[in-house]
């Protein structure tokens, strides 16, 4: 079986490799463009970063046990006292 080429699906072939490229080329700018508003929405919410909110997530976990320790010591000093609180 010999192989010619047919000049129509060659142009269709060409045709359609030119498509894909331009739905690819097409999908990367959008992806791009919905990055960055949403990069630009999130801004102007003034959204926190995750290591900003990790951070303030500690401190109020050392607050917390600060909190514990001088309850537990105005406890036992009021007991010294024979205060009831």
């Amino acid at each position: 079986m010999s192989q010619t080429t047919n000049p129509f699906l060659d142009q269709f072939a060409k045709m359609m490799t030119d498509a894909a490229g331009v739905a690819s080329s097409a999908k990367r700018e959008v992806d791009s463009l919905v990055k960055s508003q949403i990069d630009r929405l999130l801004r102007d919410a003034d959204v926190v970063t995750r290591e900003e909110f990790e951070a303030v997530r500690q401190m109020a976990a050392l607050a917390r046990d600060e909190n514990e320790k001088l309850s537990t010591k105005i406890l036992a000093l009021e007991a010294k006292l024979g205060i009831n609180g």
